[in-house]
């Protein structure tokens, strides 16, 4: 599924998924499905009313989000994309604004830093011997489509195409070969950077997050359809202008190793974000920094496109 959290209007965000040129509301599919069968409950069916909730929900939620799924494509193929509006169980995709998949994780986004050989090379490193890890306050994630600040505390905005994992099942000390067992889905993480912040405070975290430096999306793709994420190409375009072009082949520590480490000795959970690094070619090596009024372009491959613009303070 390419799961999305959507806002048609002014109404609360929704939970829905992305379905060729149409967006199914999938709380409002479970609720008219659960209507059809004679066991109508209160609300929208019971289905979770947020991403987070629906990936906390385990394996019985992700089953419903399915089931609601195929009676939204059945009620398409039957009925016609028109019809499935007019009874307010989607929209077209170009009437909603998407959100970012999960608009506020509920603990920090886990970031991996210089996970590609080439990356390190370039910011004058050595490839790491063993993981290196940094976080992202919740509060920096921005939506696809959303202005990303250039605040004045930075002269040197630079950007970061990534892929993210989100995490499905809790767990500690998981063994390599069953972590991507604990994989929901992959999005997009732009990891937006003041590489002079960066610079000055030694620990990433400050440069790393300023307000609107996380850009996420545009959908959550599940694990089923991602079944190797280090089969996906990733690239960065400014302005149009190609700065990043990799494969996560090339990563360092695979996934299944950012995550096994990451969870000795420390519990991972449901609705984790974990952004697992960029390739080389960001503007710090190539003397190129951001500037208000820029198109950034993060795109892997099988996930999409993640668009925002630079914005003056």
């Amino acid at each position: 599924m390419r799961l999305v959290t959507y806002r048609k209007g002014s109404s609360k965000p929704r939970v829905g998924a992305l379905v060729d040129d149409a967006v199914l509301d999938l709380g409002a599919l479970a609720a008219d499905l659960a209507r059809e069968r004679g066991t109508v409950r209160r609300g929208r069916g019971g289905f979770p009313k947020t991403m987070l909730e629906l990936i906390q929900g385990g394996a019985d939620a992700l089953a419903a989000a399915r089931e609601a799924l195929s009676h939204g494509e059945a009620v398409t193929k039957r009925d016609g994309v028109a019809a499935l509006t007019e009874r307010k169980l989607g929209a077209l995709a170009a009437k909603v604004r998407l959100e970012a998949p999960i608009p506020r994780p509920a603990r920090n986004v886990f970031c991996l830093g210089r996970n590609y050989k080439e990356h390190a090379a370039e910011r004058g490193a050595e490839a790491p011997p063993h993981p290196v890890y940094f976080t992202k306050a919740p509060e920096t994630v921005v939506a696809p489509g959303a202005k990303v600040i250039h605040h004045a505390a930075t002269n040197e905005l630079d950007y970061e195409v990534e892929l993210a994992v989100v995490i499905g099942t809790a767990g500690h000390d998981i063994p390599r070969e069953r972590a991507l067992d604990h994989v929901f889905g992959y999005t997009i993480v732009n990891d937006v950077t003041a590489r002079d912040l960066q610079k000055r405070h030694g620990q990433w975290f400050k440069g790393k997050s300023l307000d609107t430096f996380c850009p996420m999306g545009p959908v959550l793709v599940t694990a089923d359809e991602i079944p190797d994420p280090q089969a996906l190409s990733v690239a960065m375009r400014i302005n149009g202008e190609s700065r990043q072009s990799s494969h996560t082949s090339k990563m360092i520590f695979p996934v299944d190793e950012c995550i096994a480490v990451l969870s000795l000795g420390f519990t991972i959970l449901p609705g984790d974000v974990i952004a697992t690094g960029t390739p080389e070619g960001v503007g710090a090596a190539l003397g190129k920094f951001l500037k208000a009024g820029d198109k950034m372009e993060a795109e892997v491959e099988r996930i999409g496109v993640l668009t925002n613009k630079i914005a003056a303070p």
